[in-house]
């Protein structure tokens, strides 16, 4: 594998170059929080209009607000300055269009090894599990109310978001 992560690395240091975030607190100085997928479609800071330092993100497959995404707003809202959450999944996401069986399969496939025992969380209705995991949020004794949460789907053709909760 050497030599695999040479671009990447030549582009490192042009960016360190230039580096101009030192310094940061490491607060979220917009005080947002947000939840989104992982996809490569997806510019979190650029679709809210934010910038480094304005926002705490978790991404994951399916932009779910898993355990450890729950724990990372707990600690942001109370620890980071995080006053408001955005749960955003997305358009045409993977997590949404199989079922846990053809994912399972696919990943079995692709890797030629039995997937059969994994789950890798597929979402049969996208808008119902948003309330669920707005809900989850909002609901979490370590979120206070004055915390505002709301979920929202990301459309990955026109860049616009539609408030769902």
């Amino acid at each position: 594998m050497t030599g695999a992560f040479d671009d990447l690395l030549a582009a490192n240091e042009r960016y360190a170059a230039d580096f101009q975030l030192a310094g940061f607190d490491g607060f979220a100085h917009a005080g947002v929080g947000l939840v989104t997928c992982m996809d490569s479609r997806i510019d979190p800071l650029g679709l809210l209009g934010l910038r480094p330092g304005d926002a705490k993100m978790v991404r994951n497959p399916g932009g779910r607000v898993t355990h450890q995404a729950l724990l990372a707003l707990i600690l942001g809202v109370n620890l980071l300055k995080v006053e408001r959450i955005l749960v955003i999944p997305h358009t045409r996401c993977a997590m949404a269009s199989a079922t846990e069986a053809e994912l399972r399969a696919r990943v079995g496939e692709a890797s030629g090894q039995d997937a059969s025992w994994e789950t890798f969380g597929a979402i049969a209705d996208q808008e119902s599990q948003l309330r669920d995991d707005v809900t989850r949020v909002r609901t979490h004794p370590l979120i206070p109310d004055s915390v505002a949460v709301g979920g929202f789907l990301y459309d990955v053709d026109t860049g616009r978001l539609r408030q769902i909760v």
